[in-house]
């Protein structure tokens, strides 16, 4: 059964976010994007306007030259006239280009880059009217409301504030020479344009945020989504086991490639093999490096004699290191004494074999616990 909206009290994970972001679902501020457009707009006009100043003062001058040679050839007339209207398309497709690069770029800050044709393809739910009807009094459409409502009110405020206080030199520019009323009316319409900016800025400041905040709160799972997905993320047993084994077989093969680096190998004498390494000075205790079973016990014997390193049987220490010792760890304590017998017999042995000292006699008989013997009946209780 589905969950309610009331159950979805959870945080999304980065699972449903990354399938969301997928599917199209990302954050996106429109005012920022308005906030782009209108403050690209806006520079462009500043940057650009005392060249369209001159340019439109100067197309206007020629316009309006009538001498011997226009009434003779009025053809001249057109070529002027098609100038003009070329140097002002040539204008418009840059503004307009402008315009589309900040629009773009107010998109990519906001929600960043996100390619999906998923929005794109036909979904029959999102015609069901009764579903319309839901997301009419959704959380993020009350915000949007509660926000163009105030967005509103502010901009009607300040336009009728800003008309009325220049409404009265902005209707004596008729009187005024071309010249002056058009710089009067770029001023105007810059300081207007200003004004508006400002709010545009403080509005998309709260909406970036927001609309960060709505998205979340859209995507929330319950309780019995987090475990469905949990499972879905597990995968069936098989392929769990699957994974496991390949886990293992990494393990194995990376324990094998420390064996060479081992001081001595203790055996079971076949069916268990552990390699010890220890160096005074930078271990504070003897640390297991490889283990294993069976035929990785015979691997890891044959690397050891590879590599002329001591291979001792003593099948009770082996059973307990292979038990309770952990692979690049130090070895347990109540196994400190085993182990150090066994370290100071292969000291002898190597001592013997470079002709320093006499070789020992048969290898010692390591003390273990008998509860970390695996086959004592006192480990299994």
């Amino acid at each position: 059964m589905e969950s309610s909206s009331q159950d979805r009290n959870l945080p999304a994970s980065d699972r449903k976010l990354k399938k969301s972001r997928e599917e199209g679902q990302v954050p996106r501020s429109q005012d920022l994007s308005h906030l782009a457009v209108l403050g690209a707009g806006a520079l462009a006009i500043v940057a650009f306007a005392p060249l369209l100043f001159a340019q439109l003062q100067l197309r206007l001058s020629q316009q309006l030259h009538f001498n011997a040679s226009s009434l003779t050839h009025p053809e001249q007339m057109l070529d002027r006239l098609q100038d003009m209207a070329a140097i002002g398309f040539l204008g418009c497709v840059a503004f307009a280009g402008l315009i589309t690069v900040a629009a773009i770029l107010g998109s990519l800050i906001s929600g960043g880059w996100n390619f999906s044709l998923q929005p794109l393809m036909p979904d029959f739910s999102r015609i069901n009217p009764l579903k319309g009807v839901g997301n009419l009094f959704s959380k993020k459409k009350l915000a949007d409301i509660a926000k163009m409502t105030l967005v509103t009110i502010i901009l009607i405020a300040i336009t009728a504030s800003y008309l009325s206080t220049h409404m009265a030199s902005i209707a004596t520019l008729v009187l005024q020479p071309s010249v002056m009323a058009l710089q009067a009316l770029t001023d105007w319409l810059t300081h207007g344009m200003e004004l508006l900016l400002l709010v545009i800025v403080g509005v998309a400041l709260l909406d970036v945020p927001l609309q960060g905040f709505l998205h979340k709160s859209q995507l929330k799972m319950s309780l019995q989504e987090m475990k469905d997905e949990h499972k879905e993320s597990d995968g069936n047993a098989q392929v769990k086991r699957l994974r496991q084994t390949k886990h293992r077989e990494m393990s194995q093969r990376k324990s094998l490639q420390a064996v060479p680096k081992a001081d001595f190998i203790l055996m079971n004498p076949t069916h268990y093999a552990v390699a010890i390494q220890y160096d005074e000075k930078t271990m504070a205790a003897p640390r297991l490096i490889s283990k294993g079973a069976d035929l990785i016990a015979m691997k890891i014997r044959d690397i050891g004699k590879a590599h002329n390193i001591p291979v001792i049987q003593s099948p009770v220490l082996a059973r307990a290191l292979f038990a309770h010792a952990e692979l690049n760890q130090d070895i347990p304590t109540s196994l400190y004494t085993a182990v150090a017998q066994v370290l100071a017999y292969v000291y002898r042995l190597k001592a013997a074999l470079r002709g320093e000292a006499p070789m020992p006699d048969e290898p010692p008989l390591p003390i273990v616990p008998p509860e970390l013997d695996p086959l004592n009946p006192k480990s299994t209780a």
